[in-house]
């Protein structure tokens, strides 16, 4: 009797120390494995759980046009989520709006792409003309979970704000076009921005425009432009604000193709001491410029852009969407306090829309090119990465979720053997990594 007592006040004592050991050992670990999300640099505030940075933090807070500091009486409160989801801020995501269907727009817009003749007539000759004819034949070598949609029905922008969400990306990067103005194959759709601000607002999501090439872009339109998008949705919970190293807290903006105006022009618009600059005004702003060719490092630097990004998701297909090419280009960027930012994607297949250009096709092998592009991104070592792209389907680089599908005519490629948001689980998987990796770069 008396060993059976000894025995229970062992087990007892050994109880005790290891619940005494474990409560302390959960008091040593740090709210979150990953780090802020909220735009790189922006301080971390408490909220409902003494600081956890893995809760969204509320769009509630915004910093005025030009404000290059918070107020001292700034609040920040962070909201329930109906997810599990973290989301970063550091992860920024290119995004279509150019869509349509006849259900919802009175035709289909952009799912029937024409078939782009290439410039050679003799190579052109070889290849199909004409356009396609949905929703059985899409302009896209894959087909989507949602089919042909409508951009401008609010089940698709709620479903595809759910899954940027489950991806972990936290900025979505909107292609934009001023009002009244389109692509050559679409139709405008700057009306539908609002909407998309409510959803992504909905979702934790910030908003970045990515202002697309237009005919007349000049840096006075721009000039514009800027203003006009300031204006309109600068004080909207989603709009996505960057803090930069040197503390200043502004409006990042994308411009594609900026190659095309001359670096003379930028200047006027982005040095301090241009014609009609921004700088120092209420529509100051980061500005990145695309990168294509190696010369365009130097006219960037010359046209007062604020840094740099790649685009294309074609390893190869240019100066700047060369992986090799990335270590070299960060060094041109921090000696020249330049921003660079990737941008990394699944793979590339346009044959749908330019039947000639196979050679740039790109093979996802079941994710793997995507996570080597992601890893080539994070190797340098960026405050941002971009992902081309959440739904660019002519080109094959979405992460969106695909289905396989096949008709009479069409054998769709598809993300078998694996599930329709494969691309979504690799972005949030190294979305974490990332945040990880860049906690210990900032010690």
């Amino acid at each position: 009797m008396t060993r059976l007592r000894k025995k229970a006040f062992i087990a007892l004592f050994l109880f005790t120390l290891f619940i005494f050991g474990t409560m302390m050992g959960l008091r040593t670990l740090k709210p979150s494995d990953g780090f802020s999300d909220l735009a790189p640099g922006m301080p971390e505030f408490v909220g409902e759980r003494g600081g956890d940075r893995r809760r969204p933090v509320s769009n509630d807070m915004v910093v005025s046009p030009g404000q290059s500091h918070l107020a001292s009486d700034t609040k920040v409160v962070f909201t329930k989520s109906d997810s599990d989801y973290s989301i970063f801020y550091d992860v920024h995501i290119f995004y279509y709006l150019w869509y349509g269907t006849p259900q919802m727009d009175g035709k289909y817009i952009h799912w029937d792409h024409v078939l782009v003749p290439h410039w050679d007539p003799k190579i052109a000759a070889s290849h199909a003309k004409g356009r396609h004819t949905p929703p059985e034949d899409i302009a896209s070598s894959f087909y989507p979970e949602l089919g042909p949609y409508s951009s401008r029905d609010p089940t698709v922008l709620e479903s595809h704000m759910s899954q940027i969400e489950a991806a972990a990306a936290g900025v979505l990067v909107l292609s934009w076009y001023p009002p009244g103005v389109a692509d050559n194959h679409g139709e405008p759709c700057e009306d539908l921005v609002p909407a998309v601000m409510d959803a992504a607002h909905r979702h934790s999501i910030k908003v970045a425009f990515h202002i697309q090439p237009y005919k007349g872009r000049t840096d006075l339109s721009m000039h514009d432009n800027i203003k006009y998008i300031i204006d309109r949705y600068g004080n909207h919970g989603a709009f996505y604000r960057f803090k930069s190293t040197t503390g200043r807290i502004l409006p990042l903006f994308y411009v594609y193709d900026s190659y095309l105006t001359p670096p003379e022009a930028w200047a006027e618009l982005l040095h301090p001491a241009g014609a009609h600059t921004l700088r120092g005004t209420p529509y100051d702003g980061i500005f990145l410029a695309l990168l294509v060719e190696e010369r365009h490092k130097h006219d960037i630097l010359a046209g007062g852009f604020d840094g740099m990004y790649t685009y294309f998701a074609s390893n190869g297909f240019s100066f700047g969407s060369s992986h090799q090419n990335w270590k070299a280009v960060k060094a041109f960027c921090d000696g020249n306090n330049l921003l660079f930012v990737p941008s990394a994607g699944p793979g590339y297949v346009d044959t749908a829309v330019r039947p000639w250009n196979n050679h740039n096709t790109r093979n996802r092998v079941n994710g793997r090119y995507y996570e080597t592009s992601l890893q080539a991104a994070l190797s340098v070592r960026p405050e941002i990465v971009t992902i081309t792209s959440f739904n660019e389907w002519h080109e094959g680089t979405q992460i969106e979720k695909a289905v396989p599908k096949k008709t009479v005519t069409r054998l769709y490629l598809n993300y078998q053997p694996h599930r329709s948001d494969l691309y979504l689980e690799l972005t949030r998987k190294w979305a974490e990594h990332f945040n990880k990796e860049k906690d210990k770069w900032l010690m």
